[in-house]
């Protein structure tokens, strides 16, 4: 009886499997997508970046989740999106910094690593303080870090970001040097700006709808905007050229899907986000445009062949602008990589060296820690097993990686085979029910297509 039932098991496992495989595929999209921001919660990103999910939501039929993968002055979101799998299923929402980031030797990722699909909004950079300051212009501002380079702290975003450069440029447009104002790195606008309204800055520079709340409530001032004429949102705020300045500099929005996105997925998003930047699509009562008009974003929408020569142009002429002479103090590292273990062998050189003046022996000192070999090996493990995840997960899926992770580490923790079995088979399609349904946070499915 048990050798027949090995041999139903060995006959109707591959049948099962083929017609699994013979099943035919869903139609786009089928499951949730997930849109990358690389910017904090609040900003200008953040905020359209949500808009466009929901009237997505209403066009697609499906959740689009917004996730917010900051840092590294946008290296993370745009590298997670880059990296994703050509499926459709992971958007991201491209800003000015992809055209940075490479020549700021931060990645080697650049747009082309993107199917862009469209530009969506241009935003001019502006200069903010706080409404008690003693600045009513620009010329008093600039003639305040005059007196005392390095004094005012500004910021607005990552270092050598776009409201950075703007910054910078006009500093240098001004007749003063680029550092003249510290430069305080921040995640984006939102929390630099809340920063400036409790006192924590002098200045701020970043696009008026950023700011736009703030200058509501009548605890921001702003000074002059770097655009070619007075914007509609805020027709107050002079032009830095009135005010005698010659700087222009602003951002844009757009989305994008990785390299190697079937044409089919890329027409089917085209098609539903013309739809939406129309003013086809509805969501709540409200149309794209209106959202945008309101929050004071200028809604300059591009299709996807003006939207490359966007990406080429820009990023050609940011490249000779982070390359010049003026911006090279900006961009250099205060520390090399390897400082920061320099000084701890160092300092690891100079305990030695005490305890040996004390009549100890290093041998000794050695034998005399006990360091576990067990305990190294299971922490090079975990490091490992992080490694190995971060860099298989998109393709292998979340199950299936995070399953062999969770079931090799408990094992080699200790646990029975049956134990760590049971605890994956568990523990593991758990966590991505949370995640995928009840998050609406989706996963990647990997090999299996769960």
């Amino acid at each position: 009886m048990g050798r027949n039932l090995r041999k139903l098991r060995a006959f109707l496992l591959p049948a099962v499997l083929a017609v699994v495989a013979c099943q035919p595929q869903a139609e786009w999209p089928d499951r949730p997508l997930l849109l990358l921001c690389p910017w904090a919660v609040g900003g200008g990103t953040d905020r359209v970046s949500r808009q466009v999910g929901a009237f997505l939501e209403q066009e697609l039929g499906v959740p689009v989740n917004v996730v917010n993968a900051t840092g590294g002055a946008g290296v993370t979101g745009h590298s997670r999106g880059s990296s994703a799998r050509p499926d459709g299923y992971t958007l991201t929402m491209m800003t000015v910094e992809i055209n940075m980031l490479r020549w700021r030797k931060l990645t080697k990722i650049s747009w082309e690593d993107f199917t862009p699909i469209m530009l969506l909004n241009r935003d001019a950079a502006a200069i903010f303080v706080h409404v008690d300051s003693p600045w009513h212009r620009l010329e008093e501002l600039a003639a305040a870090v005059r007196d005392k380079p390095g004094a005012l702290t500004a910021s607005g975003t990552a270092t050598g970001g776009i409201w950075h450069l703007a910054f910078a440029g006009w500093l240098r447009a001004t007749g003063l040097e680029p550092d003249a104002a510290k430069w305080v790195p921040s995640a984006g606008s939102a929390p630099a700006l809340q920063d400036l309204a409790s006192g924590g800055l002098d200045v701020v520079c970043c696009s008026l709808p950023e700011a736009r709340a703030l200058l509501g409530s009548g605890k921001l001032r702003s000074l002059g905007v770097m655009a070619d004429t007075r914007v509609t949102a805020d027709p107050e705020t002079p032009t830095l050229r009135e005010e005698g300045v010659d700087w222009v500099m602003g951002a844009w929005r757009g989305l994008a899907l990785p390299r190697d996105v079937p044409e089919e997925i890329v027409n089917r998003l085209l098609v539903a986000l013309e739809r939406i930047v129309k003013g086809e699509t509805v969501v709540a009562g409200e149309r794209f445009g209106d959202f945008m008009a309101r929050e004071g974003f200028d809604a300059s929408w591009e299709p996807p062949a003006q939207f490359r020569e966007t990406l080429r142009r820009t990023d050609q002429d940011l490249g000779a602008l982070l390359t010049s002479e003026a911006f090279s103090s900006l961009m250099a590292d205060r520390f090399r990589p390897y400082d920061f273990p320099l000084v701890l062998g160092v300092l690891f050189g100079v305990l030695l060296v005490g305890l040996w003046a004390q009549g100890a022996r290093p041998a000794a000192l050695l034998r005399s820690w006990s360091i576990r070999r067990g305990a190294v090996v299971a922490c090079v493990e975990i490091v490992l097993a992080i490694v190995v995840f971060v860099g298989v997960v998109e393709t292998a899926g979340f199950l299936v990686t995070a399953g062999g992770i969770v079931f090799l580490l408990l094992w080699r923790l200790g646990s029975s085979l049956r134990v760590s079995l049971l605890v994956t088979l568990v523990f593991v399609p758990l966590v991505y029910q949370l995640f995928h349904y009840g998050l609406r946070v989706p996963l990647p499915r990997g090999w299996l297509g769960w």
